[in-house]
């Protein structure tokens, strides 16, 4: 089972070897695991197959979830992974770590990307703004005109200013550059959605 929750913990280069010579390679740092499987879900019972991970301890926990996680811990994040097919393997309290993963590997990483709070039509979807002479003083950066003679109303799904970022977003396409299983790090070419600190779910293609 190649899945696994993780932090972001940022980014950071490494240096590989490629063609007989050294290249920099961006690379995000994650801390992945160890999740324990604090559920397993099954066909016959559930009309659908998964995994459910729990990573992070947390101080406290609310009684319905005690009663769940039983003796398994208590956990900050519960997420579930959809499996193909019903397998016997997965256990309650069996752990997870990064070794599910080997160097090389392609994978996706959902994350929540970064809020930025209310913002203007050119930040938020990239509009070019308004002319920079011809009698235009303080509308260099609205969105223009909204409405039009017919239909009498703004049309549903117009581009306007709004709340921005904060969002679930899919990363895919990237690759595992190294796996530390020492301490429990993945390093992954490129970006992925999310603040520090932010809770991220890696898994293979």
């Amino acid at each position: 089972m190649k899945f696994i929750l993780g932090k972001k913990i940022g980014m950071s280069q490494v240096f590989v070897d490629h063609e007989n010579k050294r290249e920099v390679v961006p690379v995000t740092l994650v801390e992945a695991g160890p999740c324990t499987i604090t559920q397993v879900k099954m066909t016959e019972k559930d009309n659908y197959s998964g995994v459910q991970l729990g990573f992070l301890e947390k101080k406290k926990i609310n009684k319905p979830l005690s009663g769940h996680l039983k003796d398994l811990g208590k956990f900050r994040y519960l997420r579930e992974l959809r499996t193909e097919d019903d397998k016997e393997e997965y256990t309650v309290g069996d752990k997870v770590d990064v070794s599910v993963f080997e160097e090389g590997d392609a994978v996706s990483v959902i994350g929540v990307s970064k809020s930025k709070g209310f913002q203007g039509v050119m930040k938020r979807h990239g509009f070019k703004g308004g002319p920079a002479s011809h009698g235009q003083k303080h509308s260099n950066r609205k969105g223009g005109s909204i409405g039009s003679a017919f239909p009498q109303h703004v049309i549903k799904g117009k581009k306007m200013a709004g709340r921005m970022g904060g969002d679930q977003v899919t990363q895919q396409g990237l690759k595992i550059v190294e796996v530390d299983k020492e301490r429990n790090l993945l390093l992954i070419k490129g970006s992925v959605p999310g603040n520090i600190g932010s809770l991220v779910k890696v898994s293979a293609i």
